[in-house]
């Protein structure tokens, strides 16, 4: 099985315009075992994102070192897919174009194009394979550039909140939808939430960080069987501690905006 990551020891700074340096990531060690899914969770702003850029190659940690499948990441890779917070579509592509852009960059796309009929169904976009970004939702945008990740079978799968836009209702349609992708092709998949019971309901293990610069806070274990009843005692009691963690719980925490 592959897609194991170990992050050791990374530290990432930022230099602001008059020359004072921000911590992000400060000393983050983390194992993420292969075909394994996790989400990291935290306070808006704590550098989540960050560590998910470290680890797909769009940003080197300043320190430290980020290894994928023991070799270190130093840039970007088709071996790991990204889903970020906003659709990344181009606009001069109708929406299965985009999510072939991929496979046709790689030279592979007249091996798999059936996949990308696949994906366009999976995610609801059927009737809409003709349509460029500007004619659609942003849920639906949103909805293509997951396909777009998910449609070369990528060892590891990062999502950066790629389900932040759409309603509720498919939103849980399409956490099913991904832990069945996850469950049939065994990929690692690492996810940034700032949802809890996103994060209870999909993960095996929730990473919690601290407020930056952010370190791991605490790994914690999710032992509930699949399918997930979202209103079980057990489900609950993780989303308390969880909760709790991150001092959120009991009261209303100050609202803590970075620029």
């Amino acid at each position: 099985m592959v897609g194991e990551i170990k992050i050791e020891h990374v530290k990432k700074t930022f230099t602001n315009p008059d020359g004072s340096e921000v911590i992000a990531l400060n000393d983050v060690n983390l194992d993420v075992e292969p075909g394994s899914f996790i989400s990291l969770i935290g306070p808006s702003g704590c550098g989540k994102t960050t560590l998910l850029r470290a680890i797909a190659g769009l940003d080197l940690a300043s320190e430290g070192a980020i290894y994928l499948d023991g070799n270190q990441v130093t840039e970007p890779g088709y071996e790991r897919g990204y889903a970020f917070q906003q659709a990344t579509l181009f606009q001069w592509l109708n929406i299965k174009q985009n999510i072939a852009f991929g496979l046709k960059a790689r030279g592979v796309y007249k091996k798999e194009k059936d996949e990308v009929d696949r994906f366009i169904k999976l995610v609801g976009l059927e009737g809409f394979e003709k349509s460029y970004p500007h004619q659609l939702s942003g849920g639906m945008c949103q909805r293509a550039s997951l396909a777009r990740a998910l449609v070369g079978h990528p060892k590891v799968l990062l999502l950066d909140e790629p389900l932040g836009a759409l309603d509720a209702f498919t939103r849980m349609k399409m956490q099913d939808e991904i832990l069945n992708i996850w469950k049939e092709h065994k990929m690692t998949m690492v996810m940034v939430t700032h949802d809890v019971d996103e994060a209870v309901y999909m993960s095996d293990k929730i990473v919690v960080m601290s407020a930056r610069p952010a370190k791991v806070e605490k790994v914690i274990d999710i032992d509930l069987s699949r399918p997930r009843l979202r209103g079980q005692d057990a489900f609950l009691k993780y989303r308390t501690e969880i909760l709790e963690i991150l001092d959120f719980a009991g009261h209303v925490q100050e609202a803590e905006y970075f620029i």
